[in-house]
């Protein structure tokens, strides 16, 4: 089960979340794949859940889909009710729950959770079972080892924002370079204190231009 479950969730695609100083970056490229067969160059994998948080989503698009409209429904649900925005754990253990639940069945989707609350830029990874980890960065996919090489060797903790935006922008064009299943385009966005953001095509191209040279 956890070969097959394994399988499923890092057969495609690269998604990285960082956590700077004034807030949190997710990231992910546009390629959607169904084993060898480039399905779609320009899908969604980073989505907006409210002004202060967001995921990104690595696995089966269906599964994955359901989460969002989940963790949307509740989001909003909690603000109309409590008057105050969701904490970023709460919103965490909320999607750790849900995967729990189905664990015997278990949802194939691979979740990285980031935003900023009045404890500050948070970031938390959860696996299909429903465990939960918060980080200061991580990667999923299967570009995520080629992610990873270029997040451990230049990421520092309580970086300044551009200069976490940049070493995210530089992992991800190096994923994009040399993984198939990883491609086409990237999706970024900024979580601080003035928002959800994702960058224009200006800024992205920017990026990947820094990127080509990793």
């Amino acid at each position: 089960m956890l070969e097959r479950i394994d399988k499923l969730v890092f057969k495609g695609t690269t998604t990285i979340g960082a956590v700077s100083r004034e807030g949190v970056i997710l990231a992910s490229d546009t390629r959607v794949t169904m084993g060898s067969l480039i399905a779609h160059k320009k899908g969604k994998k980073v989505y907006k859940i409210d002004d202060h948080l967001a995921m990104t989503i690595a696995g089966v698009v269906a599964d994955a889909q359901k989460t969002v409209a989940a963790l949307k429904a509740n989001a909003q649900m909690y603000r109309m009710q409590r008057r105050r925005p969701m904490p970023v754990s709460a919103a965490a253990r909320l999607v750790a729950n849900l995967f729990f639940s189905y664990r015997l069945f278990p949802l194939m989707a691979r979740i990285i959770i980031g935003g900023i609350d009045d404890s500050g830029p948070h970031l938390f990874s959860i696996d299909p079972f429903g465990s939960v980890t918060e980080e200061k960065y991580v990667a999923t996919g299967s570009g995520s080892p080629i992610a990873y090489g270029v997040l451990e060797e230049r990421f520092k903790e309580d970086s300044p924002l551009e200069e976490v935006l940049s070493i995210v922008g530089r992992a991800l064009r190096s994923a994009m370079k040399r993984d198939v299943a990883t491609g086409d385009n990237l999706d970024i966005a900024i979580i601080d204190k003035n928002g959800y953001r994702e960058l224009s095509v200006e800024e992205k191209n920017r990026i990947l231009k820094l990127g080509s040279s990793a």
